[in-house]
């Protein structure tokens, strides 16, 4: 049980939620346990260097390398700047923390901050594709090793994971999180937590992981970035909750508030969300961080009057630190000093900085991450560049594979002797990091055509770049077009560059952008045989491409290894094992579509017009949550059970047999859902509870069996109390949330 008992602050609390200028007396903080030496370090510092240990400034970078503003120098010498975000390599983070350790009255050191979002240097696949391998082993480990190589270049803190569920692609961050399901995404929380932080943080190959963005971030209205939130309390627990909390559980250091309110008060100035519940209710020890300037942003929002009253009401929320907005840092000492806000809140929050710090190590070697050999020997070193060819492989899916007169186009014949590479991301290394590739470096990316020409070397291998992903020239078509004609077969790579999914980057219209689109029509014109590769950072809508292309895949922003991965599938030397975690809409008007919603009093009918349904498109998504094809052909047997009733301490066991029909190894994705067809409140039509990734040799089967527990049946009941109701049930195992075999049991 992830949540619990969570519920009565939320309806106790319910009158001044919605009516702030009615809040009682601020909530007086936990008293949080430090070590002597925190609490003797503490004894020391005026109020002034308090404040400083609660303020976060950035570091810059020109183009002859790394740069502090003069002011933020001054304020670390002064004691007034205890975190700087966007400092690394050994050299810097060592010059900068000489000075914090040197030259200010008590030697603090800094804590160094940095977006290590999928990869610090060697960058692997965005969080979005990494989601969809389905293999906890590898997200866990591209957290780990991301966070050796950013240790390595003396960060001590990610501001990762974002662990928002999110169920409108046209949110550019979508492509930070795991997707629409909220037992995976929470899986996938505690994997890179565990990651992240490893099982000592004085390890100095760990870093400080920071859950983000509390909360609910991921429900921006109409899918626009920064926009309002506006959810039930039911859905707020259930669905956007869940993720967050088990991140906690896994041990996360810090959090960060998110940019939207809940219920009507902003994230960062939310005294029930922060310190009710993240503190208090869920224990969490470690220290708040906000988004950047999003104290600032509170005025905007009509929350707060002016500066001053926006740091009032971040830091009585229990905000430990303010992020860039200068916040604290001009406001908190006055209103400590005018008695506004209690000094024990101060001292609460700067505990909980310090000890991180002595968690870390800092206390005792300031320069313990800062050491330039070991940078030079873990920055795109072998394991890191093994890894990104792995979990780059993976993530990659399949989305359609059929006959092209006669014959599958894929896994692409070695008798090919002309191969036209089509595309605006075919030769290119800059887009296929992705957003949020940090410090990433383009240089070491394998294209596509590199990978295709060693790949290939007795082809001719003929690359027309075709269009930009962006503007409306179509100069380049004509080549691209003399290329495919002449070709035995056409590889397309279309996409979106790396700008065009991540943060601020909402589209609302989800196609091929720039003239992509009248590309892949000429191309398919040709009549010559087409695979498609989509690169992006969300779903997009490739309904057009479904009915007319025979091989599509779905390849995201793969990251430094993204050419060879693609190429290794291509070839048939790595069989795609890639499943979605999101599903793919028929066009935007669907949208929010995922697999999880609930009936309604009239379900669809395609012979009752009074129906939920549409004029004109299918219910039904494009592609399904789960959807991922193979080389290999999976055939499912009848499932069964070993009873037909569920008790308190007796599980049901659920079984069912996959056969490999096909030639070739290969790995299957077997999905467990559960749906309560009665209860209290309405419920989805199904919930995913487990899953097992299997490998089957040509011929092989296997019977893949689930326990399913008292556990997976608990919902929040009409009276909001967590726990299963007696009833009528059903269990759905199969390939993905469309296709699968089901049983009844009861309860």
């Amino acid at each position: 049980m992830l949540l619990h008992n969570w519920f009565t602050y939320l309806f106790t609390s319910m009158a001044f939620m919605l009516f702030p200028g009615n809040q009682p007396d601020p909530i007086k903080p936990e008293p949080f346990q430090a070590s002597k030496r925190v609490e003797d370090l503490l004894k020391k510092m005026t109020l002034e260097e308090k404040v400083g240990q609660m303020t976060l400034y950035t570091s810059s970078w020109d183009q002859t390398g790394p740069v502090m503003n003069d002011n933020y120098i001054n304020d670390i010498k002064a004691g007034k700047c205890g975190n700087v975000f966007n400092a690394h390599t050994a050299a810097y983070t060592r010059e900068l923390q000489k000075i914090a350790v040197e030259e200010s009255r008590l030697g603090i050191p800094l804590l160094f901050g940095y977006d290590v979002i999928h990869g610090h240097k060697t960058i692997f696949p965005i969080p979005l594709a990494e989601a969809c391998s389905w293999d906890l082993g590898v997200i866990e480990k591209s957290a780990r090793l991301a966070s050796k190589e950013a240790a390595a270049s003396g960060l001590h803190w990610t501001f990762n994971p974002m662990v928002d569920i999110a169920r409108d692609p046209r949110w550019g961050r979508i492509s930070e999180g795991s997707g629409e399901d909220v037992w995976w995404g929470s899986q996938i929380a505690m994997a890179k937590v565990r990651g992240h932080q490893g099982s000592d943080l004085s390890d100095p190959f760990t870093l400080l992981a920071c859950v983000k963005h509390f909360a609910a971030y991921g429900a921006a209205q109409a899918g626009r970035d920064y926009h309002t939130v506006d959810i039930s309390e039911r859905s707020l627990m259930e669905t956007y909750l869940p993720p967050y909390k088990a991140a906690i559980n896994a041990g996360a250091a810090t959090v960060m508030t998110s940019f939207n309110e809940i219920n009507g008060i902003p994230a960062t100035g939310n005294e029930w969300l922060l310190r009710e519940l993240l503190k208090n209710e869920w224990g969490f020890n470690g220290f708040i961080v906000t988004d950047y300037t999003s104290i600032n942003e509170m005025i905007p929002h009509g929350f707060s009057k002016d500066l001053e009253d926006a740091a009032r009401q971040s830091a009585l929320a229990g905000v430990d630190m303010d992020m860039q907005g200068g916040a604290y840092q001009n406001h908190l000492v006055e209103l400590v000093k005018n008695e506004i806000v209690p000094e024990s809140m101060i001292d609460d929050a700067v505990r909980r900085i310090l000890t991180l710090k002595e968690q870390l190590g800092l206390l005792d070697d300031p320069y313990r991450y800062s050491d330039a050999q070991r940078e030079q020997e873990v920055v795109f070193s072998q394991e890191m560049m093994e890894h990104a060819l792995e979990a780059a492989r993976k993530s990659i899916v399949l989305l359609k594979n059929a006959p092209f007169k006669g014959n599958k186009l894929l896994p692409l014949s070695p008798n090919y002797k002309n191969i036209a590479l089509i595309g605006p991301l075919a030769d290119n290394q800059l887009d296929n990091l992705g957003t949020w590739h940090a410090s990433g470096d383009a240089s070491k990316v394998v294209t596509i055509r590199k990978a295709l020409q060693d790949a290939y070397p007795n082809a001719q291998i003929q690359y027309a770049e075709g269009c930009k992903t962006f503007g409306n020239d179509k100069q380049g078509f004509d080549a691209a077009i003399k290329a495919a004609q002449s070709a035995d077969v056409v590889i397309l790579a279309l996409g979106e560059n790396y700008t065009q999914s991540g943060e601020a980057a909402s589209r609302s219209v989800l196609d091929l952008p720039g003239p992509q689109q009248a590309l892949l029509e000429q191309i398919n014109a040709t009549g010559k045989p087409v695979i498609a590769l989509v690169m992006a950072g969300r779903p997009l809508v490739l309904t057009w491409m479904d009915e007319n292309i025979p091989a599509i895949v779905n390849t995201w922003h793969l990251g430094t290894q993204s050419g060879q991965a693609i190429v290794d599938v291509l070839s048939g030397k790595e069989n795609p094992s890639g499943k979605l975690c999101i599903t793919f809409p028929r066009n935007e008007g669907q949208i929010p579509i995922y697999y999880s919603m609930k009936n309604t009093g009239r379900p669809f009918d395609a012979n009752n017009k009074y129906t939920s349904k549409y004029l004109d498109v299918s219910n039904d998504p494009l592609y399904p949550f789960g959807h991922g094809l193979s080389y290999a052909n999976f055939e499912y047997g009848n499932l069964k059970l070993n009873s037909d009733h569920i008790g308190d301490d007796a599980p049901i066991q659920a079984s069912i047999q996959v056969t490999n029909t096909g030639k070739v190894a290969g790995e299957e994705v077997v999905f467990l859902f559960t749906r309560d067809m009665v209860g209290s409140v309405t419920r989805p039509v199904k919930e995913l509870k487990g899953f097992q990734k299997i490998r089957l040799e040509p011929g092989e089967s296997r019977q893949v069996n689930f326990m399913i527990t008292l556990d997976d049946l608990q919902f929040y009941t009409q009276d909001m109390r967590f726990q299963a109701e007696p009833g009528a049930f059903k269990v759905m195992i199969g390939t993905d949330a469309m296709h699968y075999k089901e049983a009844d049991f009861t309860y």
